[in-house]
């Protein structure tokens, strides 16, 4: 375990705070009490709303997780950042034989993997020159354990853990500590067409911010991913064979 770190007046930074769990990941710091929270989004417009209800607390900031110049604006304009959430991603649902997988993959590897990566490289500098700071990066159950209805979105999540232990191992020097958080099912626009119990983003965001203050590296927010990740770590062949057997009864 690292130091537990305190919520309040700390600068935060979240990508895709516009809806689903990054919403709620600017609704649950606000009442942590942060100084300032910084709404990294494409769209301005769509957090208009939340920020004329906290003017006093939350920046909207242009920024396509995506695109190079976006990130470097980010990096300049939010030099005072000591906790940052890669939160920003995105889904599709495929198999190995959809004919869109290759080109979901590539979409999702961009956003889910490569965007958080470069995001990283930006901002760790930053986090240093702010004492260290926090680095928390979303990834999934599924970045530990494979579903086969969504293929191509588990190898984008795997791929970001490996980031998180990456960062961990290599930023741990400069005193930053890195959170990765592993929901499972959530109830957001994201995940609407899966046919699962879900949990609420604000689950998400309350486990987060709990782990933040405990001092904890990794976060499964949700029943459906901790029991997962349980069963998983007792025994990942029995896991391997109950995603099969799923995946056959689909068909």
């Amino acid at each position: 375990m690292n130091n537990p770190t305190n919520i309040k007046d700390s600068v935060v930074l979240i990508t895709g705070a516009n809806r689903g769990i990054g919403k709620a990941y600017v609704e649950e710091f606000v009442k942590a009490g942060a100084k300032k929270i910084y709404l990294g989004v494409r769209n301005l417009d769509s957090v208009a709303d939340m920020v004329a209800a906290n003017l006093d607390t939350l920046i909207p900031l242009k920024f396509d997780v995506t695109n190079a110049a976006d990130i470097k604006n980010a990096a300049k304009e939010a030099g005072d950042v000591d906790i940052l959430i890669n939160n920003a991603g995105i889904l599709f649902f495929d198999d190995l034989s959809s004919a869109d997988a290759v080109d979901n993959a590539r979409k999702q590897i961009e956003v889910n993997y490569i965007a958080p990566l470069a995001i990283t490289q930006a901002f760790a500098p930053i986090l240093k020159n702010n004492g260290g700071g926090i680095l928390i990066t979303l990834s999934s159950i599924v970045g530990h354990v494979s579903m086969p209805a969504i293929t191509t979105y588990c190898a984008s999540k795997y791929a970001v853990q490996s980031l998180i232990l990456n960062a961990r191992a290599q930023l741990a020097a400069q005193g930053t500590r890195v959170i990765g958080v592993y929901p499972g099912p959530i109830e957001t626009d994201m995940a609407a067409d899966l046919d699962m119990d879900k949990a609420p983003p604000s689950q998400v965001a309350q486990e987060t911010i709990k782990a933040i203050e405990n001092g904890e590296e990794d976060v499964f927010t949700d029943d459906f991913s901790k029991a997962t990740y349980q069963a998983f770590r007792a025994d990942p062949k029995a896991v391997e064979a109950q995603m099969l057997e799923a995946a056959q009864q689909a068909a």
